[in-house]
């Protein structure tokens, strides 16, 4: 997969994976990144699909269907990414924090559906419910920050609820965020996905 890898400067951070939204790239969500975490090691990866020439990580029938076929298929080839990029870079697979936005969002969420503790914790910017009906794994205790508009014209307030619950339901401690400016990014959202992830963080460090 077409990615970037920027080594961090703090050894003790987890390496954030970022994934894009629709028609984003692998550098997108590299600012994101550096006010998230400052120092981290972050690795950006592009999506493998094209659609009307825009990057995404799965297929989609129509806005809001996803092509589920698809998206499973593209979920074990971000996961088998995500192992050789290990081995190849040398960061710990076991010290990962998924920051998506959107399509980005979604991907990630399905990781989680699908490996349960690929991450050790997730920041989920404006994210639908990627698959249902699935045998859910144990998420207990995995940290997940979800980030919502009231007003956004793409995802509906229920889906986002239900994400949430499905989430819970497994076990994930679920921190949901509620702006009202659509479906961008805020900065308000933004500083409140890094007071949410500091505190895994220092925590974390804490502990070693």
């Amino acid at each position: 997969m077409i990615h970037v890898f920027h080594q961090g400067t703090d050894v003790n951070q987890p390496t954030l994976v970022l994934f894009h939204g629709t028609g984003g790239n692998e550098h997108d969500l590299l600012p994101l990144a550096e006010m998230l975490a400052p120092g981290a090691s972050v690795l950006g990866i592009r999506g493998n699909v094209l659609e009307n020439g825009m990057p995404r990580f799965f297929r989609r029938l129509a806005e809001g269907i996803f092509d589920e076929e698809d998206l499973v298929f593209r979920t074990h080839e971000v996961k088998q990414f995500l192992d050789e990029a290990a081995a190849k870079y040398g960061f710990d697979a076991g010290n990962l924090v998924a920051v998506g936005y959107s399509n980005g969002a979604n991907i990630a969420g399905s990781l989680i559906l699908h490996y349960g503790g690929i991450f050790r914790s997730a920041v989920l910017l404006h994210p639908m419910v990627p698959l249902r009906g699935l045998q859910l794994p144990s998420l207990q205790g995995l940290p997940v920050f979800i980030g919502a508009g009231t007003n956004d014209p793409i995802i509906r307030a229920e889906e986002t609820l239900e994400l949430e619950a499905l989430l819970g339901s497994a076990g994930a401690e679920v921190t949901a965020y509620w702006g009202n400016q659509g479906h961008r990014l805020s900065a308000a959202e933004v500083e409140a996905a890094k007071e949410w992830l500091d505190q895994y963080t220092t925590s974390d460090q804490a502990n070693q």
